[in-house]
């Protein structure tokens, strides 16, 4: 099996590595009660998804 002939520069993996950055979430406001939520997850807050209540809150 053969070994790595030269060693990879920092420049050769940071561009390797360029691509693997975190993106930033990016919440939208919620249609009943306006709190920022996620897109297709149910409001934390009312507990309500696409104009429906699907989930009880304690309040």
């Amino acid at each position: 099996m053969q070994a790595p002939k030269r060693r990879t520069s920092h420049s050769k993996r940071n561009k390797r590595r360029a691509h693997d950055a975190l993106r930033a979430v990016n919440p939208a406001a919620c249609a009943q009660c306006g709190e920022p939520t996620l897109p297709h997850h149910v409001c934390h807050h009312c507990g309500a998804y696409r104009g429906r209540q699907l989930a009880e809150t304690a309040e």
